[in-house]
């Protein structure tokens, strides 16, 4: 029989690091990871994904061979630029997320980092469930012969994930629904349907 195994609390207060922070609204805690897989020669990349938690939006899928620090840094500068710097980000202790020079940068930035415990991947759900997806839903079911074949099609499927694809957290809806853009009427056919004076105001503001 195997030894009893203690109970462990999913939730704990340590040095402030480790709290399962609950996100509250867009822009509020980030997570990232990464997803290993490899092209039919064998040789082996990575994704880094990041989402937004509140709205489980996926914000990057990033594959690459090799990830340094700076390779995580470039990433999250273009999304920073983009979307602004959310208050928390929330990861595991890889080397990449846990580098000096990416602790020092999200500080100077006021983002705070949330770790999660070293073989807790239950507290960060959030992006081990979209991981899960990921795997399940595209890279089990494909072969790469490359890896900007990779970058394509992990491009069209995130497209598809925020647009399209129904989120059952969400209500059954896509967490960054396509928006059909109306256009943009000229003031002339609109004023035709004005009383003549009203029709001059406009013209005039």
């Amino acid at each position: 029989m195997p030894k009893r195994q203690p109970k462990r609390r999913r939730l704990w207060l340590g040095d402030g690091s480790c709290i399962r922070l609950r996100p509250q609204h867009r822009g509020h805690v980030w997570s990232y990871d990464f997803v290993e897989d490899q092209t039919r020669n064998g040789r082996k990349f990575r994704v880094l994904n990041i989402i937004d938690e509140f709205s489980r939006e996926c914000l990057a899928m990033v594959p690459l061979r090799r990830f340094r620090s700076n390779d995580v840094i470039d990433v999250l500068a273009d999304l920073f630029i983009e979307h602004g710097p959310p208050e928390h980000i929330r990861s595991d202790n890889g080397p990449e997320f846990v580098a000096h020079a990416v602790r020092e940068w999200l500080g100077r930035l006021g983002v705070t980092t949330l770790y999660i415990e070293p073989g807790s991947p239950w507290e960060n759900g959030y992006i081990e469930s979209f991981n899960a997806r990921l795997r399940d839903e595209l890279l089990n079911g494909e072969i790469f012969y490359s890896l900007e074949e990779v970058r394509c099609v992990t491009g069209w499927w995130r497209d598809h994930y925020n647009r399209l694809r129904p989120h059952s957290s969400l209500g059954y809806r896509p967490p960054a629904p396509e928006t059909i853009k109306m256009p943009a009427w000229s003031l002339g056919s609109a004023a035709l349907r004005l009383p003549p004076r009203l029709a001059s105001e406009m013209r005039i503001s």
